[in-house]
């Protein structure tokens, strides 16, 4: 027999193949169990308890679909595996519900509903708990980092661009700009998880059905917001996914930013950061070593979440507009893990900034250095000696060529020689108090008062002002947990 022949005979000449089944029926049941279990049970109750209502089937019926379901629901996971006489998960525990109430009874429990409405549905109740769960940990992220600007509102540091030494700031206002950031990351979620929470059951296969179910009620039943009216929209649209694919993303893009940035600052060159004990590893060669492998860590796995959100929104580019499987097995998990390591890394990030040191001495020394104050320089001779902007950047400029050529600091020149050096451009003279201000890091950050500066009173009203906002948030977002948990308890005792 040939190797060809081979292959053939031990694929079997009915479905499923044994390739088939080996390299796609089995992944997808075991993701299936893992992942949709408990959804697709509480969707089983839901269309059962409307089809009664609706007078669909007997009351007496539903009570013993009801039991069946209950009792096929308490499975031990552990003990499901692939079974090829069954195609997928769906249709295994259709059949043991069979087993336990009759399979003529068994049956009636898919009036009026198809797989396919019933996988979306699965999906967007598996997908929607993902999202609270990450919306939870940003929030508890941006917490921490409000307590840690709170702290930090006169911690002198520079601020760059261009990852240049460009101005005095302190680090509570650039704490405040990553919370600002996690705050809009948190309400991209919220705004995929408001388009993930509807309802497209009672879509069928495609059309609806000709029974009288009520699409309402099953929503209400298991916590939607609402339904997708149009029904091949509720089949056919996959924006809900890429909405939380492009959330996830959003979020990691903008975590791997600021993660790189507190890389830089852990260095001993930067010397701005301490990471605690707990966070760090030693090297197996280098005793004097403190590898910051949390912060490492963390910036790899928001890659990887980046990058299981992206396939997920590459397997649905350029599909057809419907029932189709790109959108469907195979892709759900990648989300699943993106949420999963998207989470890991807010966990990880909140122990870390929790636990954090700063050498603040340090930092305030370094906000003096680098000539980053000569702004005030410009903006001093603009403002009290009415000479115009650009001539006063000029002259600005000039003093910070010469100071780095002749490697000094600002604080290193006596006023004489800066009005020396303003006098080859104008006839202004510079008072010694005057001089000692603009070089001073303190008197740069309390001066720029204006609305989102990083003034001392400044960031402190932004503080109090978030921590307001997100206290009502995490209120609301408690309030909705709490909801679906009490929907989903009055839906299995029912």
């Amino acid at each position: 027999m040939g190797k060809l022949d081979e292959f053939i005979k031990n694929e079997g000449s009915a479905f499923p193949g044994k390739t088939y089944a080996e390299e796609l029926l089995m992944p997808v049941f075991n993701d299936q169990r893992d992942y949709l279990f408990h959804a697709m049970f509480d969707i089983h109750r839901a269309h059962v308890i409307m089809l009664s209502e609706q007078k669909i089937i007997m009351e007496s019926e539903a009570t013993i679909m009801l039991e069946g379901i209950r009792k096929v629901a308490q499975t031990e996971l552990g003990v499901l595996n692939y079974q090829p006489q069954f195609e997928d998960l769906f249709f295994m525990m259709e059949a043991k519900i069979g087993e336990e109430i009759g399979h003529e009874l068994a049956g009636k429990i898919h009036i009026g509903r198809s797989r396919n409405d019933m996988g979306v549905a699965m999906y967007r109740l598996v997908l929607r708990g993902r999202l609270l769960q990450l919306i939870g940990q940003v929030d508890q992220l941006r917490e921490v980092f409000l307590v840690q600007a709170e702290k930090h509102v006169e911690t002198y540091i520079t601020g760059y661009t261009h990852t240049q030494p460009a101005q005095p700031t302190t680090l509570g206002h650039y704490f405040l700009a990553i919370h600002d950031v996690l705050q809009r990351d948190s309400g991209r979620l919220w705004a995929a998880y408001e388009t993930v929470n509807q309802s497209p059951l009672g879509a069928a296969a495609l059309t609806t059905t000709g029974f009288p179910i009520s699409r309402d009620r099953t929503a209400e039943l298991l916590g939607f917001d609402s339904i997708i009216e149009n029904s091949y929209d509720s089949i056919a649209g996959a924006d809900y996914l890429v909405e939380t694919a492009t959330a996830i993303m959003t979020c990691m893009v903008d975590a791997g930013r600021w993660i790189q940035d507190f890389l830089q600052h852990v260095t001993r060159e930067f010397g701005t950061f301490h990471v605690a004990d707990p966070y760090v590893q030693v090297s197996s060669i280098m005793p004097q070593k403190r590898n910051p492998v949390s912060i490492e860590h963390s910036r790899s796995i928001a890659s990887s979440a980046y990058g299981d959100a992206l396939a997920a929104m590459n397997m649905i580019h350029n599909t057809p507009f419907g029932d189709i499987v790109d959108t469907e097995d195979d892709l759900q998990p990648h989300l699943y893990r993106a949420f999963s390591n998207a989470g890991r890394v807010m966990k990880l990030m909140y122990a870390v900034i929790a636990t954090l040191k700063v050498n603040e001495g340090h930092t305030r020394g370094m906000a003096a250095k680098s000539s980053i104050t000569v702004t005030e320089l410009a903006d001093t001779l603009s403002r009290e000696h009415k000479i115009s902007f650009r001539k006063a950047h000029s002259i600005a400029s000039h003093i910070a060529k010469r100071s780095l050529s002749e490697g000094k600091e600002l604080y290193d020149w006596d006023t004489k020689d800066i009005n020396k050096m303003i006098n080859e451009f104008v006839s202004v003279h510079i008072a010694e108090d005057k001089w000692k201000k603009i070089i001073s890091p303190e008197y740069f950050v309390e001066i720029r008062s204006i609305q989102g500066g990083p003034s001392p009173k400044e960031v402190s009203r932004m503080v109090v002002d978030r921590k307001q906002k997100l206290e009502g948030e995490m209120q609301q977002y408690n309030e909705k947990i709490n909801a679906l948990n009490d929907r989903r308890k009055a839906l299995i005792d029912y």
